[in-house]
């Protein structure tokens, strides 16, 4: 009598705990992952691609408490620079930073255990993961900056062309934004338009377009604008000065970039190529004076 009562209580334990089982992860499937599949469906990425994206996002949004306002503003302006890649928040950079950390352990801990039984390793791997992100959003910063040098000629050009013909600077702007190249440069100019007609003065307008995309050529050539509009003069000789300047500037970066090839491909040639030549040339001969005996 005894045993069977002890079955049955174990039997309506056993019963309780996997209803309970059951009703908790039902709370979790409705609370969290069937939101979770929802929201990597309405990713346009979708598939593994769209899953990390949220999986960042949910990351980052827990990070929000975690993250000192020294971090947060560097990363916000290096972010806005970089143009905002894949909306991108600081947080969301913060989550990727602590996702290839533990991504780099693990392949350090895999590597290091396969070669050698020193672990402490598998540390240099997860640092290179920690400041990965890092280096990617200087990289998008870098690439942004090159667009934009590379288009602001042919603009600068355009909207010369434009107020030389005789229109005031905001309808010359609005022409270099409908007749202009698509890039970062022409998204930030139309962001500038915005501004100005929406009531902001040109000198307000353009010193928010120096804080966003900060890069020195850009910024010379808007501080040319913006004393030419304090003092009165004409902006058309202004930007025919800045326009022959910046193709100035160009030409001696391209120049320069020449005079360097020589020396970047110094190394290679050293390294990959010498060696190559050499054993065509030499390894025949070395070859007969080793072994030309045996064969006789």
């Amino acid at each position: 009598m005894g045993d069977v009562l002890t079955y049955t209580l174990m039997g309506g334990s056993a019963l309780m705990f996997a209803a309970a089982a059951g009703f908790l992860g039902f709370g979790v499937y409705q609370n969290f992952f069937e939101r979770f599949v929802s929201e990597v469906r309405d990713e346009s990425a979708g598939g593994v691609k769209g899953m990390g994206s949220v999986t960042v996002r949910k990351l980052g949004a827990l990070n929000r408490r975690l993250m000192w306002p020294g971090y947060e503003s560097k990363m916000r302006r290096k972010l806005i620079k970089a143009g905002e890649p894949q909306a991108f928040k600081p947080e969301d950079i913060m989550a990727l930073q602590e996702i290839c950390a533990m991504l780099g352990l693990l392949a350090g801990l895999i590597l290091i255990n396969a070669l050698s039984q020193n672990l402490a390793w598998s540390l240099l791997f997860a640092l290179f993961g920690l400041y990965y992100p890092l280096i990617w959003v200087n990289d998008q910063v870098k690439k942004r900056h090159l667009l934009i040098s590379r288009a602001l000629p042919y603009n600068l050009d355009l909207l010369t062309l434009s107020v030389e013909a005789g229109l005031d600077f905001t309808a010359a702007l609005a022409k270099v934004v409908e007749k202009g190249k698509t890039g970062p440069l022409r998204e930030e100019m139309q962001i500038v338009l915005k501004q100005l007609k929406m009531g902001k003065t040109r000198e307000e307008a353009l010193k928010a377009m120096i804080a966003r995309v900060d890069l020195p050529a850009l910024t010379t050539f808007v501080t040319a604008l913006i004393q030419a509009d304090k003092m009165g003069t004409s902006l058309g000789k202004v930007l025919r000065i800045q326009s022959t300047q910046l193709r100035i500037d160009r030409t001696q970066r391209a120049e320069k970039l020449a005079g360097e090839a020589p020396v970047k491909m110094l190394f290679p040639l050293i390294a990959c190529i010498f060696p190559t030549v050499f054993l065509v040339l030499f390894g025949p001969i070395v070859f007969q004076f080793m072994f030309g005996d045996v064969g006789g």
